[in-house]
């Protein structure tokens, strides 16, 4: 009976996340109700409660599904490329991200949108969002590892410094402050290229928007990854 009874749990609880996902889609991820799920699986609205105790720990289920489901799209793409082709990997990597946002644009911005009030994310969210950026990460070590330099070299101010090492030791490279600091200019831009499109900032500017970002990617890749190796000592 217990195989059985976590089994039906494991059921009702995909259940419900499935249907909050749709209603993030239909309503806003800041009207969230279980109420209004527990309504629509016929269920009594104190017994949704044994599944989720709050909004907030069902919001937070949907957010960590999201963040593995670009995550593992971003992993997935990565690794149809050979590890030494550090641009291709990187056009992979974004074109993955790009797609997975295009079609779940609701959870991209549960992700990168305005931030839902009330809410505050928990460490559990921390692992899953950190998959796309290990990506990226590795990356920047394979570049470091080939002797490739920013096209134009960024210049990490001291004040950034304590910062940088606490990130490095998070991320587990051993990249300068430079390149890092090239890295996060790579990951703020490509986010910020499809927050542009997601969110409807480049409607009526830009006809052809899987186009207009090949080409930003393509830029931000070769500003990044692509510049003649630097002299080895």
């Amino acid at each position: 009976m217990t195989g059985l009874r976590a089994r039906v749990r494991a059921e009702l609880t995909a259940e419900i996340t499935a249907i909050a996902r749709r209603q993030v889609v239909t309503e806003g991820a800041g009207n969230l109700s279980l109420r209004a799920i527990a309504r629509e699986m016929g269920m009594a609205s104190s017994a949704i409660y044994r599944y989720f105790s709050s909004r907030d720990e069902l919001l937070t289920a949907l957010i960590v599904e999201s963040y593995n489901e670009l995550g593992a799209a971003a992993e997935a793409a990565d690794a149809t490329c050979a590890r030494s082709e550090v641009m291709q990997r990187w056009l992979a990597v974004s074109r993955a991200a790009y797609g997975w946002a295009t079609a779940n644009p609701a959870e991209y911005a549960l992700l990168f949108g305005t931030p839902v009030p009330g809410y505050a994310a928990p460490p559990d969210t921390i692992g899953p969002a950190s998959r796309f950026t290990l990506v990226l990460v590795g990356l920047l070590d394979e570049a470091d590892r080939q002797g490739l330099d920013a096209a134009v070299k960024p210049v990490a101010d001291p004040a950034m410094h304590d910062d940088l090492e606490r990130l490095r030791e998070m991320t587990a490279t051993t990249v300068g402050n430079d390149a890092f600091v090239a890295g996060m200019q790579a990951w703020t831009a490509l986010f910020g290229a499809i927050s542009f499109i997601i969110f409807g900032q480049l409607n009526n500017v830009i006809t052809d928007h899987d186009e207009f970002f090949g080409v930003l990617a393509d830029l931000i890749g070769r500003q990044v990854f692509a510049a003649p190796a630097r002299p080895r000592s």
